[in-house]
């Protein structure tokens, strides 16, 4: 009995002075247990009703309402249609309140005029881009003819199959490493763990290890963890981790420190990182830099060239100051990006974990800290013809033993690894012309909207491969190299030599470019004569 009376509750009712007994099941909903009071009233179903207590306290009408008795019955009052608007206005009063803050506080009407307005902006983008594609379509037949014109009539030479690009390869003719097949192919999976590397003993190839000395050096081949096993041997190869008796794990945990602290640019990225330490490492095995420099200056040169994009945004100089971003505040407008490198490099030089140069004294951290500093601020091309008039004072009377010439010398040389991909063979230089141009496209299309200066070499609109490349070689990296000749010349052959070749090419690519649009601009001139007549 006493399980079967408990499943069930009793609630005593005040009907206009009368007690009314209700008995409902503890499982009964809410709902059903309201219709039921509504019929103990004479009430219809669907009534708001309002339940008090002897107190006049508001009692909820559910399961687990509070136990009375026939002393202290429930006073059932049904509410009116007045009552029930009052409540309701109450109501809507409260949720338009809520919705005003959410809105001040979200900024919804804000983001829809962005969002509407950004919308609209890719809506014509997307009408201009079809509309080049159709003219394209109609160029590429032109083009084609005016190619085998071209080859017929002068016999040009950068159309000779010795000229040609030449396929991409996914690898290497020669094996990159010497180690176990397992290892090799979890190297070889995109997705593979870095912290694998961390924990695995191998060695670079001999092929790999001759390749990674030469400036034609294709790093296109090499997967994020290769590139990071490259490096950790550069820097054993060159006596760094022995002469300052670095320990090996924290070289590793460094390196991958690096790796994350690069932005998934399409060119400032982790790829260019180890592009320019490759050519600084090929620069010094080369120009035999260990028998002119001290191991410090090859530490400072190498971890310079390490560090020197650390989370770099993908927009310039340029754009920070007149975005007048947080960092361009920070640093007074003054190579605002290169001042955060620095900044970032030392972060993580502080932690532990990463501290290749725990075992410096106080005094020769500074030494290298400072020329750390010093190069990576060189690399700001807005010091270029500065830096570059500077050497070539000093280049003809150098001297090994004047520090100033030295740390000169050290600023120039990260300067020609910075921006040296035409240096490389032109299957491999001429990728990153295409991932610099759409990082430069990136930033004017944000800049137009922004209303801020758009450079012209940077505009979609304006600028070709051929004339980004010409003037930038012709002006700049080969007047540059060949000062570096004169106190080297061994890099004539495989530095120099291979820019003078680019710019040719690009010379060519041009010529083809103005006889083309020569070619578009007759015809256009012809349907505007059909027309009239």
């Amino acid at each position: 009995m006493g399980s079967a009376s408990s499943a069930y509750r009793l609630i005593y009712l005040d009907v206009d002075g009368r007690i009314q007994k209700v008995v409902f099941s503890r499982f009964c909903s809410p709902y059903d247990i309201k219709e039921l009071f509504c019929t103990a009233l004479g009430l219809p179903r669907n009534t708001t009703l309002s339940l008090l207590d002897s107190t006049g306290a508001m009692v909820s009408i559910d399961p687990t309402m509070p136990h009375n008795t026939e002393r202290s019955p429930y006073r059932v009052v049904p509410l009116t249609g007045g009552q029930l608007a009052d409540k309701e206005e109450l109501f809507q009063n409260v949720l338009t309140q809520v919705a005003e803050q959410f809105s001040r506080a979200f900024k919804i009407n804000e983001l829809k005029t962005e969002v509407t307005n950004r919308l609209a902006m890719l809506e014509k983008r997307v009408e201009l881009e079809g509309m080049k594609v159709v003219e394209i379509e109609k160029c590429r037949s032109d083009i084609k003819k005016l190619r085998e014109e071209m080859a017929s009539r002068n016999n040009s030479h950068f159309l000779d199959d010795n000229k040609k690009l030449t396929p991409r390869r996914d690898v290497p003719s020669y094996p990159k490493y010497m180690l176990s097949q397992q290892t090799i192919d979890a190297l070889r999976k995109p997705a593979f763990d870095l912290w694998l590397w961390e924990s695995n003993e191998y060695h670079l190839s001999q092929e790999t290890v001759e390749a990674l000395r030469q400036p034609t050096f294709d790093v296109w081949q090499w997967e994020p963890n290769e590139m990071l096993s490259c490096l950790e041997h550069m820097y054993h190869d060159l006596d760094l981790v022995k002469d300052f008796n670095m320990n090996p794990i924290t070289l590793k945990r460094w390196l991958l420190c690096i790796h994350d602290n690069y932005r998934m640019n399409p060119f400032h990225n982790f790829r260019h990182c180890f592009c320019v330490t490759q050519m600084m490492y090929s620069m010094i095995c080369l120009c035999s830099l260990q028998e002119t420099f001290t191991q410090v200056d090859i530490l400072i040169l190498m971890t310079a060239a390490v560090c020197h994009d650390l989370d770099h945004p993908g927009y310039n100089n340029m754009y920070q100051i007149n975005a007048r971003t947080e960092l361009a505040v920070r640093y007074n407008d003054i190579s605002p990006l290169e001042n955060h490198h620095c900044a970032v490099a030392f972060q993580i030089f502080s932690q532990p974990d990463c501290n290749i140069f725990s075992t410096f004294d106080p005094e020769a951290f500074k030494q290298i800290r400072q020329g750390i500093i010093t190069l990576i601020l060189a690399t700001d091309m807005a010091r270029h013809g500065e830096i570059l008039d500077s050497f070539k004072h000093k280049v003809d009377s150098f001297d090994f033993t004047d520090e100033e010439h030295v740390i000169c010398l050290k600023m120039v040389l990260i300067k020609c690894c910075d921006i040296s991909n035409e240096v490389r063979p032109m299957e491999v230089a001429e990728p990153w012309v295409d991932c610099l141009l759409e990082e430069y496209f990136m930033q004017s299309d944000r800049e137009k909207v922004e209303g801020l200066p758009v450079a012209p070499f940077m505009d979609r609109e304006k600028v070709t491969k051929p004339t980004a490349q010409i003037g930038f070689i012709k002006f700049v990296l080969i007047p540059m190299f060949e000062t570096v000749m004169k106190l080297f010349p061994q890099i004539e052959d495989v530095m120099v030599q291979p820019l003078r070749e680019s710019r040719d090419r690009y010379e060519e690519l041009k010529q083809i470019d103005d006889a083309m649009n020569e070619v578009q601009k007759k015809k256009s001139e012809n349907l505007t004569m059909g027309k009239k007549k």
